[in-house]
C-alpha cells in the first residue's frame, strides 16, 4: 500500500481534536470554494444532507458533530482512522455503519488535489449523502459483501464503489447531477464530469466492475443512475453473482494511457 506524508490528528481526553489556525483556514477556503462550485451541479439529495449537517465554515468540524446528524438520520456514524487503512478494515467499518474519516487536512501545496482522502473529502464529499436512506443502505450492503469477499472479488467490488460512491452521476428532472464524493470534493472534476468531454453511460453493474480506472486523472467515463433510489435496487441485486460474471468476462480495454514507468 502506498505511503503518505500525512498523519491523522488524535483527539484529547475529551474526544476533541485541536487543529491549528492554518488547518482551520484551509478548511474554510476549501469549503467556501466548493460550496460555490457545486451549485446547480450536485444532486438535491446531497444538498439536503449538506444542509442537515450544517458544517462550520471557519473551522474543521469535530466528528461528534457529524455523528449526531448521521445517527439521527440513518444510524451511521464516522470512525476516526489513520491516513491509510486496509481493505479489510474499510469493509469492516462500512459493514458496521461507520464511515472512515482520516482526521488530517491537506496542505496548501496539495490544495487542489491529493491522492489520499482527507477530512474535507470524507466529511464534505461523502457524509451529506449518508443522511439519505438509499445511499446509506447501499453503502452498508457494500461493506457487508466486501467483508465476506476474497481479495480478487474485492478488486471488482472496488470498481463498483469507484463508479458509484466516489464518481457517480444521476439523472434528475433538471438534468444530470453529481452524487459521487470524489467529484463533489474536487472543483476541477465537478466541472469536468458534467461536460461533454467524458463518456456517460447508464449504470450497468457488471460493466462498472469491468471498467479500469486511475485515481490520478479525470475520469474518461462515468456511470449514471436514473435516480438516487436506484441504489436501493443495486443493493438488493445478487452483487456477488455479478462480480463472478465480471471476473469471467474480464476487464474492458482502459480508456486512458498507462502510467509512465516513473510513476
Amino acid at each position: 500500500m502506498k505511503g503518505t506524508q500525512y498523519q491523522a490528528r488524535m483527539p484529547d481526553a475529551n474526544g476533541v481534536i485541536h487543529y491549528s489556525d492554518e488547518e482551520n483556514r484551509i478548511w474554510a477556503d476549501l469549503i467556501s470554494r466548493q460550496l460555490e462550485c457545486i451549485q446547480g451541479k450536485a444532486c438535491d439529495e446531497f444538498m439536503t444532507g449538506l444542509a442537515a449537517l450544517d458544517l462550520p465554515r471557519h473551522r474543521i468540524p469535530q466528528l461528534s458533530e457529524v455523528d449526531a446528524v448521521l445517527e439521527a438520520a440513518t444510524g451511521w456514524r464516522t470512525a476516526q482512522v489513520p491516513a491509510l487503512i486496509s481493505f479489510e478494515r474499510f469493509f469492516e467499518l462500512l459493514a458496521n455503519k461507520q464511515f472512515p474519516v482520516a482526521t488530517f487536512i491537506r496542505s496548501r501545496e496539495e490544495f487542489d488535489y491529493l491522492q489520499e482522502p482527507d477530512i474535507f473529502h470524507e466529511i464534505f464529499g461523502h457524509c451529506p449523502l449518508l443522511t439519505n436512506p438509499a445511499f446509506a443502505h447501499f453503502t452498508h450492503t457494500y461493506g457487508k459483501l466486501g467483508l465476506a469477499a476474497n481479495p480478487k472479488e474485492r478488486v471488482y467490488l472496488a470498481r463498483l464503489y469507484w463508479f458509484t460512491v466516489e464518481f457517480g452521476l444521476v439523472n434528475t428532472p433538471m438534468g444530470r447531477r453529481i452524487y459521487g464524493g470524489g467529484i463533489l470534493s474536487s472543483p476541477g472534476e465537478t466541472h469536468y464530469a458534467l461536460s461533454e468531454e467524458p463518456e456517460h453511460q447508464p449504470m450497468a453493474v457488471s460493466d462498472a466492475m469491468r471498467t479500469p480506472y486511475r485515481i490520478d486523472i479525470m475520469q474518461p467515463i462515468y456511470y449514471v443512475l436514473e435516480c438516487i433510489d436506484d441504489l436501493y435496487s443495486l443493493a438488493e441485486m445478487d452483487l456477488m453473482a455479478l462480480v463472478h460474471q465480471a471476473m469471467a468476462l474480464g476487464l474492458f480495454e482502459p480508456k486512458f494511457p498507462p502510467k509512465s514507468q516513473a510513476s
